[in-house]
This record gives C-alpha cells, structure tokens and sequence, in this order.
C-alpha cells in the first residue's frame, strides 16, 4: 500500500502509523526502546513494537536520533519503501530505515510535557520486632534537543519504635549532552547517607562520559566513566575528607514495553579512590517491574547493595544490602 504525504491533520489526530495494510491516526507521543506509544480517539494510549511498522507520517517537529548516535530535527514524511520514512533535512528528502530510529520525540515548548519518570514507593511492618521499612525511590527526566537532566532519588529507611535502625539515602542530579556515534557527556552531583557504613553526609561532583554498547528493540547496553570529587563526613562528625576518585559504571536495561509492559534495570559501579588512604567502592542496583491495571502503574522490587573496602570509624559493617517491594507510578 502507497502512503501519499498527507496535511492539514486535526488537532488530535497528527500522526499516521502504517501498520501491515492497517492506517492508524493518533497524537504521537514518543518512539523510545523500539516502542511506538500514541493516543488514539476512542481508544486511549496504546503502544506498538517498532518492527510492525511500514512508515510514518507527521507533520510535527520531532527530535530523532539514529542508531549511530545521529540526532536530526524534523518531520516525518510517508517512503513508498516498505520499513522506511522520510525526514527533510536542508530542505530535501531523507530516506531512513525505521530499524534505524532509537528514539523520537516531539518537540514541544510545555515545561510539563518534556518532563518523564517514576515515583515509587514500598512499605513493609513486622510486629515481633516492632521494625517498619519505608522505600522511596524514583527520577523526574527533562529533555531539551541535544540536552537530558535526570534528577533521582533512593531512600530506604528502618525503624524500631522511634529510632532510625537503617538509612541508607542517595539523590543525584545529572545532565548529560548527546554526541555523534552513541556519546554523551556527564556532570553530576550528589549527596548520600549511610548508617550502616558510618557516612553521615557524602557530596560528590562528576565529569566524565557515557557510551552505549547495545540500543535495540530488547536492551540497552552503556558504559560510564567519570573523575569525582568527594567530600565525606562520619557520624562522629570527625576526620572529614575530601578526595578525588574514578568512576566506572555498567548499565545494562531489558524491557518488553508492550502491554503488560516489562523492565529489568541492573547497573553496578567502582570507585577506586585516587587520593586518600587505600579506598575502594562498589554499588549495584536491580529493579525489575512490570505494568499492572494500565501502563503508569508498575510493581516491582528494588535491591541493592553497597561495598566499602575502608569505610570510617564507627561504621557497623563494611557492606550494605536490602530489597523492597515498590508499587511505582510513571509520567507520560
């Protein structure tokens, strides 16, 4: 089937999806992990696997970035070529191959609508030992063309009767600029806690770069390298340091977001300490998911786990773990 370049759409319908012989109309709201999710009139938003689709039509300004880290601006025009749409660039035509396309968004000027994320949150009380575990966790994502904020956040707190017995705290923000063949730059800050491991305040500033291995349709493979500052102090609030350390840091995501949507995010951490005493750090986090009632609620469990090879003095333990049940909430 031949898909002439079409205009002029309705307000709530200016986007076309060919789909094997099928023509979808929607308002188009993001192409992320080889998904498709737009919202449709009678229907609400639903989400389509990348592969099912033949071209696109729209003629929204969207932001798209290509499997070899490529970014353009443009429109979307039908290709009578099966799995391809065009895009304009300097006023001409061109052709791409719809497996090429990691992701496209819309670009809009609503402060609201470039944000994205989840808040989640878990809970748990047992009355033999009189302890109640809290967990908030989450990260609100804004993005502009070429740039990407991340503000996140992981709480998790114990306690027996009126005292804290665990609190182990993190929140960070970044910000990130996208370069050619997959390359990002990174600065980040943040602050965290740890009773177990005797931090009672932590601030820490990075520069380094991102990498991604692997972008597809099923996962997404990255890697992370970064200098940072750290400034630490202990709960006896004496001997505070301030050191420069590494950072290499391995990401891996797998997800099915198709409804019941599905995600299993896993990323570990070093820390080598370049100056100071003899220092070094390891952090690892899993959090699967998947999507119940509609697709902005998620449940799940988070677990993670915090190694320090010379933590301070007074601190319980040299290690750190826990896992929480989450029910999560997501933007967008």
């Amino acid at each position: 089937m031949i898909l002439p370049q079409i205009k002029g759409f309705a307000q709530k319908t200016d986007t076309i999806v060919h789909v094997n012989g099928n023509i979808l109309k929607g308002d188009f709201k993001k192409l992320e992990y080889a998904v498709v999710t737009w919202k449709m009139e009678g229907m609400g938003t639903i989400s389509l696997e990348e592969p099912f689709i033949k071209t696109i039509i729209s003629d929204k300004q969207f932001e798209i970035k290509l499997k070899n880290g490529v970014i353009y601006y443009s429109s979307f025009t039908a290709s009578e070529n099966g799995r391809s749409t065009y895009i304009m660039m300097d006023g001409q035509k061109k052709l791409i191959n719809i497996d090429d396309i990691v992701e496209a968004y819309p670009i809009k000027r609503n402060l609201w609508m470039r944000l994205s994320g989840n808040i989640s949150l878990g809970a748990n009380y047992q009355k033999s030992s009189n302890v109640t575990t809290l967990a908030l966790s989450g990260n609100l994502d804004y993005r502009k063309k070429i740039t990407y904020f991340q503000l996140s956040w992981n709480v998790n707190l114990s306690y027996q009767g009126d005292s804290v017995t665990t609190n182990n705290s993190e929140i960070d923000l970044s910000w990130q600029r996208l370069f050619k063949k997959q390359w990002s730059t990174l600065v980040a800050v943040g602050t965290s806690q740890n009773l177990q491991l005797g931090i009672k305040r932590r601030y820490n500033v990075s520069l380094g770069g991102v990498k991604d291995i692997t972008y597809n349709t099923w996962n997404r493979l990255y890697v992370g390298a970064a200098l940072s500052g750290i400034n630490e102090t202990p709960f006896d609030d004496f001997d505070v340091t301030t050191d420069l350390a590494g950072l290499i840091r391995v990401g891996w995501s797998v997800y099915k977001f198709t409804s019941p949507k599905v995600q299993v995010n896993t990323n570990i951490s070093y820390i080598p300490y370049i100056t100071g005493d003899s220092r070094s750090r390891v952090n690892a986090n899993v959090n699967p998911s998947i999507s119940i009632w509609n697709d902005n609620f998620n449940v799940g469990f988070t677990f993670y786990y915090n190694y320090d090879s010379n933590p301070p003095e007074g601190s319980i333990t040299n290690s750190d773990f826990g896992v929480n049940l989450q029910l999560s909430y997501v933007l967008h």
